[in-house]
């Protein structure tokens, strides 16, 4: 039985918008009465995030368990999403990006294969499903495409969207991964690694997506990749 849900924010110059999306999650009624902690890391950001969240605490602190981590450096989302797992108390955690990108209303479809008995991880495609999608770049949308393509032919998965921020986890099962992926390596890494945890059920639900521009904060870009191309050969092929 689920009784806590660790929301992992991970946060790097999103002082601007940060409350928005903590709104949000704090809005948002999970099913069966789970409650929430919400975990945010941020990243060494050179804005105002750190401000931005602690006013936010002092303001709706007393609604929901919420806390912050200030990485002394700057690291990556991996390393920040690696402190989260790490901090999180909850049975089960999901990554929260800190942008207006995925609705936390939806957090409750991945729960649901969990709840009701059937799932160990849930992925959230934005691929499948009849969810609202904004339309934006073919050439990212063909690089995910492919990414995944290449990732299931090591993992022996079937998943359409591997590269997906919603991957909801058991949360011990994450703390025993031993991640290394600092950047946006991070996803092909975690999957090839809970491939090969024995009987783990993997299950895939839709997802809505509200796709950044650049002009309005989206980070990825092709080096990033190029890097999961290089992750999903090291984690699947050289580190077994």
């Amino acid at each position: 039985m689920i009784k806590k849900l660790s929301i992992i924010i991970p946060a790097y110059n999103e002082g601007r918008t940060i409350h928005l999306i903590l709104d949000k999650v704090r809005q948002v009624i999970l099913i069966n009465g789970i409650q929430k902690e919400v975990i945010i890391v941020n990243d060494a950001s050179k804005d105002n995030t750190k401000e931005a969240i602690e006013n936010y605490i002092k303001l709706y602190g007393h609604q929901i368990q919420i806390s912050l981590h200030n990485q002394q450096v700057n690291q990556g989302k991996g390393a920040a999403i690696h402190k989260g797992i790490e901090l999180a108390t909850g049975e089960f955690l999901i990554v929260q990006d800190a942008d207006l990108e995925y609705d936390p209303e939806e957090f409750n479809i991945l729960l649901k294969p969990v709840v009701d008995g059937y799932a160990d991880v849930v992925y959230g495609s934005r691929f499948m499903g009849g969810n609202p999608h904004r339309i934006l770049f073919f050439w990212h949308t063909i690089g995910n495409k492919f990414l995944t393509f290449l990732s299931n032919m090591f993992t022996n998965l079937n998943l359409t969207d591997m590269e997906t921020c919603y991957k909801l986890f058991d949360a011990n099962m994450a703390k025993s991964l031993k991640l290394k992926e600092k950047r946006f390596g991070f996803e092909p890494e975690v999957t090839a690694k809970i491939s090969k945890v024995p009987k783990i059920r993997i299950y895939e639900v839709g997802i809505s997506y509200y796709g950044r521009t650049y002009e309005e904060g989206k980070k990825i870009g092709a080096i990033d990749g190029f890097r999961a191309i290089y992750c999903i050969l090291k984690y699947n092929i050289f580190s077994k």
